[in-house]
């Protein structure tokens, strides 16, 4: 076989490797979506027994909560099977057991196996995006991180959009909560079913060379496969840059949840939108922020080993300026739509960029050794900031208004935008280091 033909053979397996991922991760929110659209028809069910129905509405949001909660303590304790494991079981594990405890909910008969089957789902998809990670870093090289990642973070929007669409499809033609679980355990074990057969754990199996890591890596030079988690989280957690990128993720992802919580909020009370016409237009934040992730992962890939931590501090500091220009808006027409467009430009310069902490950057940091346990660790930690953006934002704007809000913000960006220059700095550094100097 010439060389012409093996690259063309590799490049249709990692087309098939990518797909698989795709289709794969995007079920995952099949049985992710559900219980948020058959809410309503959960809450009739219990109500129909003799629940009051705001005590069941209450239930069922605990559940949520639980679910919530389970899904970052597996970020942190459950990622680093990915890499013992390796890839594909992982991913395969999160997607069976999203299929397993989909099942029991449906035939669940009240909330207490309600509740275990929610926090099993959850728990068990914690490893998902680990183990997708961990089988690109097996398939592709570190010089391609960018634009994979970005491609694959599409899935789960794609999916939750997908999933949302055909549930509400089902219900309006009359099906119930139960009907719709179980089309969502269906879709998950089909796609469990094609990459059980299809998937493979890195291209090495298929044949090729091993892919290339980022030499940069904390475990650049190691020679043994990791044998302990000890082995895999030593190396990162004494690792400062590793761990300014998680403060990193902590700070941005108070920021994307803010938006992703509150803007409809704000357009209404502060930009004068109608609450339906606010509702409509809060989109712009994910619909940029899907653009942005393409744009920002191909840009990354081609500037080269620093170019990621070079356009999260650009990103960063131009999100900054856009956040302290909402701070500075006023209602009215004119304020209306210069809110829109600051939003916009706030979700061009912060998601592309953030998509990268536990995407990209948790490979260039964990390599093929921990790849997956750096990016559960980095979510993990962005979860905890998560929790933030819901009471503290409304506090803010109880006492300061919105433009209270947008300054906190602001300054959290601008902090973290300077946390991103120094690790630019540093990391160029390193690259300068390791480079053969002249006889």
């Amino acid at each position: 076989m010439t060389d012409t033909a093996i690259v063309n053979r590799l490049r249709r397996q990692q087309g098939l490797v990518l797909l698989l991922l795709f289709l794969g991760y995007g079920a995952y929110y099949f049985c992710r979506a559900n219980l948020s659209v058959a809410t309503p028809l959960i809450v009739e069910e219990l109500a129909a027994h003799g629940m009051d129905r705001s005590a069941a509405l209450i239930r069922i949001s605990g559940i949520t909560s639980l679910g919530v909660l389970a899904y970052a303590l597996g970020k942190f304790t459950l990622t680093q099977f990915a890499d013992l494991w390796g890839g594909r079981v992982a991913f395969l594990f999160g997607l069976g057991g999203a299929v397993v405890f989909t099942v029991l909910f449906a035939l669940g008969g009240g909330l207490p196996i309600f509740t275990l089957a929610w926090i099993g789902n959850r728990l068990t998809q914690s490893v998902g995006w680990a183990g997708l990670l961990k089988v690109c870093s097996r398939w592709f090289n570190f010089s391609s991180y960018g634009t994979m990642v970005g491609i694959l973070s599409l899935s789960y929007l794609i999916g939750d959009a997908g999933a949302r669409q055909s549930m509400g499809y089902m219900i309006e033609h009359g099906s119930g909560w139960r009907a719709v679980f179980m089309f969502a355990a269906g879709v998950a074990a089909l796609l469990f079913v094609l990459n059980f057969f299809l998937l493979r754990e890195s291209r090495v199996q298929a044949g090729h060379a091993d892919a290339e890591e980022n030499p940069l890596n904390v475990f650049a030079g190691a020679s043994t496969a990791p044998r302990s988690i000890a082995f895999l989280l030593r190396p990162l957690l004494t690792n400062v840059p590793f761990l300014l990128v998680c403060a990193l993720s902590f700070g941005c992802t108070v920021i994307r949840e803010s938006f992703n919580a509150w803007t409809p909020t704000y357009l209404d009370q502060s930009a004068g939108y109608s609450v339906g016409r606010a509702a409509s237009l809060s989109a712009v934040f994910p619909a940029v922020g899907a653009v942005s992730v393409l744009a920002m992962g191909w840009l990354s890939d081609w500037l080269g080993v620093n170019g990621r931590p070079l356009i999260l501090a650009i990103g960063l500091t131009a999100t900054t300026v856009a956040l302290s220009l909402l701070g500075a808006v006023h209602s009215g027409q004119a304020g209306a739509m210069t809110a829109l467009v600051l939003i916009g430009i706030t979700a061009f310069c912060l998601l592309g960029p953030y998509s990268y902490l536990g995407g990209a950057m948790a490979l260039d940091f964990g390599g093929k050794h921990a790849g997956a346990s750096a990016s559960g660790i980095i979510d993990g930690v962005g979860y905890i900031g998560g929790t933030l953006a819901g009471i503290g934002v409304a506090k803010i704007s109880v006492v300061f208004g919105w433009r209270g809000v947008f300054v906190a913000l602001a300054v959290l960006c601008g902090v973290s935008a300077v946390a991103a220059a120094w690790l630019y700095l540093h990391q160029s550094g390193l690259t300068r280091s390791k480079r053969p100097q002249p006889d």
